[in-house]
């Protein structure tokens, strides 16, 4: 189906459905009409419309090229990724999957907090924060409440808002909070975002990123021969890492937790407590992804955050002058004649060493009272006494 014009609060953009009903959706927001025409964004559009995506485009720089006596357009700012996902979801699919180049990139992460049911994110070309943009602007409209930025032969109006929602601390929480999968594709000769931002990018996620470099690409992918091999590297990651919409399911009672294999596959494993959705898989050496801490590593990070809790409350509720608390473990198994403490005397025991470093001018009897308190914990407590873990078959139906 041929792209639909479509009106959006704040501009415009355009609706591009496949064949069949769609399998799922994405917003793609880019910079890329401040060169003139661009085959990017046409071809990165097709790549995920030809594998059941609807796609709504929305283009920063909507209109030709602004010359030098023109008023330029103003960037619309992360309320206008949120929009566009609010008009796919009522007319095809909540979006699961945002692409971001240029500028576009860092307002798909700024709004990554405002919409979580996305899964995947792919970035263009993007900077890492508002002060990779501040240094394109002369430096006397660095510190003004509007700016104006000349990208390639166009120019973009900045606000202070739009500035602020892309600061550098906001972009690294978005991505250090955000669970799904991350895509970077990066020109290492980009003129305007330097290479940088890309490591930044991929160092910010919370799971592993995939890093891909667009070798003899230009900013805005205005050769068809880079335009098209950034579509063949998003199509088919976006149809691996965007998995059906996990459906919302009413908080787990206290006490008990649901552990899931994940719609990837593999041994990587979702997890759920509560509210909250945490993961778990083996490093890639014993056939994992390495996408989350092993299980044994929850259970060391169990101990480690009970422990910093209990020594906390213990000094806050004295009145003590603790800082800040450490706690680092080492799991071990070691033979049980070695271990003194051990009741048995046969085969091998596990063994957590535990590390306490209590921050703050603390006298030395109250480190040695919070040290004992340390091995009062609730989890020290139940890994140390006997624990009951019985099995039993669930037949219930999960349609």
């Amino acid at each position: 189906m041929s792209p639909r014009a479509v009106s959006l609060p704040g501009g415009g953009g355009w609706l591009e459905l496949p064949a069949t009903a769609p399998a799922a959706s994405a917003v793609l927001v880019s910079c890329f009409a401040c060169v003139g025409h661009s085959p990017g964004p046409e071809r990165l559009a097709r790549a995920l419309v030809t594998r059941g995506f609807a796609v709504l485009r929305l283009d920063f720089t909507q209109g030709p090229a602004v010359g030098a006596g023109e008023r330029p357009d103003t960037v619309p700012g992360v309320d206008a990724v949120v929009a566009a996902s609010a008009f796919l979801a009522t007319h095809a699919q909540v979006p699961r999957l945002l692409v971001g180049h240029s500028l576009g990139g860092a307002a798909v992460v700024a709004a990554l907090p405002r919409l979580p049911e996305v899964a995947a994110v792919a970035l263009v070309n993007a900077p890492a924060g508002a002060d990779d943009v501040r240094t394109l602007l002369p430096p006397a409209e660095r510190d003004r409440a509007e700016c104006s930025l000349a990208l390639g032969p166009g120019r973009l109006r900045l606000t202070r808002d739009f500035l602020t929602a892309i600061e550098g601390a906001a972009v690294s929480k978005a991505l250090g909070a955000f669970p799904g999968a991350l895509l970077v594709l990066h020109a290492p000769e980009d003129r305007f975002v330097g290479l940088d931002s890309a490591r930044r990018l991929v160092t910010a996620a919370r799971r592993p990123a995939s890093l891909v470099m667009l070798d003899g690409a230009d900013h805005f992918l205005s050769r068809p021969e880079d335009a098209a091999y950034a579509a063949d590297v998003l199509g088919p990651w976006a149809a691996r890492h965007v998995a059906p919409v996990r459906e919302r399911e009413a908080p787990l009672p206290e006490g008990q937790v649901e552990v899931r294999e994940a719609p990837e596959g593999g041994l990587a494993q979702d997890i759920r407590v509560g509210t909250h959705w945490l993961r778990a898989d083996e490093p890639l050496a014993l056939g994992g992804q390495d996408s989350g801490p092993t299980p044994y590593g929850l259970l060391a990070a169990a101990l480690g955050a009970c422990t910093s809790m209990t020594v906390r409350m213990y000094a806050d509720r004295q009145g003590w002058p603790l800082t800040r608390v450490r706690v680092r473990l080492d799991h071990d198994r070691v033979h049980a004649k070695d271990c003194a403490e051990c009741e048995s005397r046969v085969g091998r025991v596990d063994r957590l060493e535990r590390s306490v470093r209590l921050e703050g001018p603390l006298t030395d009897e109250q480190r040695a009272r919070l040290l004992h308190i340390a091995d009062l914990c609730p989890v020290h407590r139940t890994l140390e006494s006997r624990v009951d873990v019985r099995t039993r078959r669930d037949d219930s139906s999960t349609e």
